[in-house]
């Protein structure tokens, strides 16, 4: 594919999308990364993130029942290191609500631009996909829809109730949006039973108002409080992205944070960029020192499961973790907070200037 039809001036914004208006994502500079060496986009990876190129029987078959099905799954949209893996082994993490997002996260392959259709069909198709596919977990994640009145919660909810009717013994899992926090959409997601529900931190505080624009940190982290304070037999879930700049001390305050949550699953990854239009890489994190995290967060702090490894992504042994860990007890932060602050900036009439800090004690 030439570079005029994958780039634009200013911004990624992928050609050929089919569910909106696409538009540039800015500037790649961040002010974290001033004063650090980062990795040019063409450096050689480590032979830890080499994987094979995907292309199997069962790859293709599965590529192909997504176009018939006029389906999009976050493994191509994203372009996901273990695609080939998971397709080969008959997953797929699906992704519903179009392929436009309306937030523009500097880390993130997926188009960014105005959605122009909500599709109320998708959770029949996504459910004869699973069928067909005669899944026992599946994951269904989405683009942000912040222009919708609920964020698409309603489709989620859908969706989840037809899977469990006409696939019994599927389990389902959901990696949503925050909804711009509000609790009235996630209680439409939590009350259709999903067995695990994740939402993704990202990355360390101080790389948030940067690297996720659109969301908040203490957003992020009490939304999910919060659907643990809706159903405590929910599994929760979510995940952080290493190798955008944090430092140690920032990482282990992260995971520290949405332990306060009460999440059971998380998951550590490392940070792919891309193209040249998204922040770079900052440093490759050894296998060795995700292995570290694995243990401070089981060992000291008391995630049920930490999935830690350079190609973890969300859904990377998802079937496994719903199969095996049991949900653990409310934790202490249990309203969503940052609630009544806009966002994304780039769907506003008006530009907002917001200064969030950590909540004072008790913040829950």
């Amino acid at each position: 594919m030439a570079k005029a039809e994958t780039e634009a001036p200013g911004g990624y914004a992928p050609a050929r999308k089919d569910a909106g208006r696409v538009k540039p994502k800015g500037t790649s500079r961040i002010r974290a990364h001033e004063g650090l060496q980062t990795i040019e986009l063409k450096a050689r990876k480590p032979e830890w993130l080499k994987v094979r190129s995907p292309g199997g029987q069962k790859y293709l078959k599965l590529q192909k029942l997504m176009r018939d099905q006029s389906l999009h799954t976050v493994c191509e949209e994203a372009a996901c290191p273990n695609i080939g893996e998971c397709f080969e082994a008959g997953t797929a993490t699906f992704m519903i609500l179009g392929d436009v997002c309306t937030r523009a996260c500097k880390y993130c392959g997926v188009a960014h631009g105005m959605p122009t259709t909500l599709d109320e069909e998708e959770p029949g198709r996504v459910t004869d996909a699973v069928v067909a596919m005669e899944l026992e977990h599946v994951v269904i994640t989405s683009v942000n829809r912040d222009e919708l009145p609920d964020g698409g919660a309603g489709i989620y909810a859908e969706t989840i109730r037809q899977i469990h009717e006409r696939v019994p013994g599927c389990s389902v899992e959901v990696l949503i949006p925050d909804f711009k926090g509000d609790e009235d959409a996630l209680r439409k997601v939590v009350e259709a039973k999903p067995e695990i529900l994740g939402h993704n931190l990202e990355t360390v505080e101080r790389l948030h108002p940067e690297v996720r624009p659109g969301a908040r940190y203490w957003r992020s982290i009490s939304f999910l409080g919060a659907a643990k304070r809706m159903d405590p037999g929910t599994l929760t879930k979510t995940g952080i992205i290493l190798g955008m700049g944090e430092e140690a001390h920032e990482i282990r305050r992260a995971m520290a944070d949405v332990r306060e949550a009460g999440v059971d699953i998380l998951t550590l990854g490392q940070y792919l960029r891309p193209s040249s239009t998204h922040i770079p890489v900052a440093r490759w994190v050894s296998p060795e020192e995700f292995a570290d995290w694995k243990r401070v967060g089981e060992e000291e702090m008391g995630f049920s499961h930490v999935e830690s490894g350079p190609l973890v992504r969300s859904s990377y042994h998802a079937k496994e973790q719903a199969r095996m860990v049991k949900p653990g007890g409310v934790g202490s932060i249990l309203k969503v907070m940052e609630a009544d602050i806009p966002a994304p900036a780039e769907v506003l009439s008006k530009l907002v200037s917001l200064d969030v800090g950590r909540p004072g004690p008790g913040g829950g």
